[in-house]
């Protein structure tokens, strides 16, 4: 096993995954790395990184119980990113429409802020950096 390629990757399902992909971009600074289309144009399976983290991003298939947060009652999970500037990627988000539900300030842990993306999903970014082992 490669020890420095990440071990988890958070998949995350959209109604439209393929305007989340941009918005992804656009706003958290995400590069797309693969993409494998559904012969309607929803996305089968996408892998997009920033930095060494990877997440994977699919359409939500309820038929199949698989959704997206705007088809349940409240938040079921967070995604975590330590970035490099905490300050300047806030900015980015915030212009491209980012809802801040948690304030960018200073803990004893690090500095971060928490919002929600286009679907609903909920992303803390923050200059922390847990280690295991």
């Amino acid at each position: 096993m490669n020890q420095t390629a990440p071990t988890i990757y958070p998949c995350l399902l959209y109604r439209d995954a393929p305007a989340a992909i941009a918005w992804l971009a656009d706003a958290f600074g995400f590069e797309e790395m693969m993409r494998v289309p559904n012969d309607d144009g929803s996305i089968a399976h996408a892998e997009m990184h920033l930095g060494g983290g990877i997440i994977m991003i699919g359409t939500a298939r309820p038929h199949e119980g698989w959704l997206s947060p705007l088809d349940l009652p409240g938040v079921n999970q967070t995604v975590s990113v330590s970035v490099a500037d905490v300050d300047a990627h806030h900015e980015r988000a915030v212009a491209a429409g980012a809802e801040v539900t948690f304030p960018l300030k200073s803990e004893d842990y690090g500095r971060g802020y928490s919002c929600k993306d286009l679907e609903g999903h909920t992303w803390s970014f923050t200059d922390y950096q847990p280690t295991a082992g």
